[in-house]
């Protein structure tokens, strides 16, 4: 049974001591925050849990306020993503808020995924489609109707390829003459390109829905393309239909991913995400929050050592220490073996500034081979001699964390 399935009051009573906090991106226009906001008041009421809005940028409160709010009066919270799709704010600058936040207060946080990819969503598209089908006159069933799904367009591959997985799921089991997916900016193709194409099919109309949550400058921006589209091309009928807004469908999809993130089954897509894995063409786009974090941990601890000529520090320290756990438990494990493949494959690497030791007991007997990285906090464990070329390759070369072997973050 999904959460959204529950009552208010089950779930108060289930969840007491508790909240949730919807993190948007955040607009210039008051009034596309304010959806937001309306957003999490329903939420509230469907899950009869406190809800708070944050925001990214160009709002507030950020997130880090809404925190420190939430931890004067709660020991939990749950972030929820008010984001389409899984770009740089939901796999860099939101995780980093709230390790930041982490560290801040005593607050436990689960960190939830994005809306993504929903039948909530699917059906909620199919809906839009109709109502702008009803205000041309035709009907799917009888005339050749093609769709366009517009999103506003990220470098992040990952985030691109779920609009082209969208617009395939919105034409299967449909009368569509077919779906194409398009863009605002950012990445091709555009959304001008795509209707020019689209008219040399000569449907009977088409329709542009722009998939966004919020009626701001990007979805004017369709609507003006698709006037232009309109004009230009008189044999096609062409209208844009409305943004996703505030029906009562996300909250479905909020719900859903309130209760993933709660009961730790938040699934993510690791393995087309460019700060996880090589893609081609994306192979310098390192990152991740805790690139991120070791990057802001490493400019603090050096920041009062520049000269006021303003010349580079010269390090007296590795930029990486690895210690690897050498006590009785784990070097029954293997891991003096371990150790030296790791000071091995640091060499043949020539990865410059690491610096390799062993470790005396880390308390985590059992869990061995241990080994950390640190400034960057990662505990890895159950580490055998064949993994340690992936530790120095993805971590200590290109900050890459080998996330199968993790087990603990500090």
């Amino acid at each position: 049974m999904s959460s959204h399935d529950q009552t208010g009051a089950e779930l108060s009573a289930a969840f007491d001591d508790e909240a949730v906090l919807i993190v948007g991106h955040g607009s210039r226009r008051e009034k596309s925050n304010e959806q937001v906001r309306e957003l999490a008041a329903d939420l509230e009421s469907r899950l009869g849990l406190p809800v708070d809005a944050a925001f990214l940028e160009l709002a507030d409160p950020s997130i880090d306020d809404a925190l420190a709010a939430l931890a004067t009066v709660v020991s939990r919270v749950t972030v929820v993503h008010c984001s389409l799709f899984a770009a740089s704010h939901v796999k860099n600058d939101v995780p980093l808020a709230i390790e930041q936040a982490r560290s801040r207060y005593e607050l436990e946080i689960d960190n939830g995924a994005h809306l993504g990819v929903h039948p909530a969503l699917l059906a909620l598209l199919d809906d839009r489609v109709a109502e702008v089908e009803v205000k041309l006159g035709v009907d799917r069933e009888s005339d050749d109707v093609a769709v366009v799904l517009c999103g506003r367009g990220s470098s992040d591959p990952d985030a691109n390829g779920d609009v082209y997985k969208l617009a395939r799921l919105l034409y299967e089991g449909r009368a569509f003459d077919r779906v194409e997916a398009s863009f605002v900016g950012v990445t091709d193709p555009r959304l001008e390109e795509t209707l020019h194409d689209l008219s040399k099919h000569r449907p009977d109309a088409v329709i542009v829905l722009p998939y966004m949550l919020g009626d701001g400058v990007l979805t004017r921006r369709v609507r003006d393309w698709t006037d232009e589209f309109d004009d230009e091309y008189p044999y096609v009928d062409a209208l844009a239909g409305d943004p996703l807004g505030t029906d009562s469908r996300l909250l479905d999809v909020f719900a859903d991913r309130w209760q993933e993130a709660r009961t730790g089954d938040v699934e993510m897509s690791c393995d087309t995400c460019k700060y996880k894995v090589d893609l081609e063409g994306y192979e310098e786009d390192v990152g991740g929050a805790r690139a991120m974090l070791r990057a802001l941990a490493h400019q603090e601890s050096h920041a009062d050592r520049e000269d006021v000529d303003d010349e580079p520090h010269v390090h007296d320290a590795p930029e990486k220490h690895v210690a690897v756990c050498t006590n009785q438990t784990c070097a029954d494990d293997g891991s003096t073996t371990v150790l030296e493949r790791l000071r091995q494959a640091v060499r043949d690497a020539e990865v410059r500034d690491v610096h390799v030791t062993r470790s005396s007991c880390l308390g985590q007997c059992g869990d061995g081979p241990i080994v950390t990285v640190y400034p960057d906090g990662i505990w890895y464990g159950g580490v055998s001699p064949d993994d340690t070329e992936r530790i120095v390759s993805s971590h200590l070369e290109r900050d890459r964390i080998v996330s199968d072997l993790v087990h603990q973050t500090l």
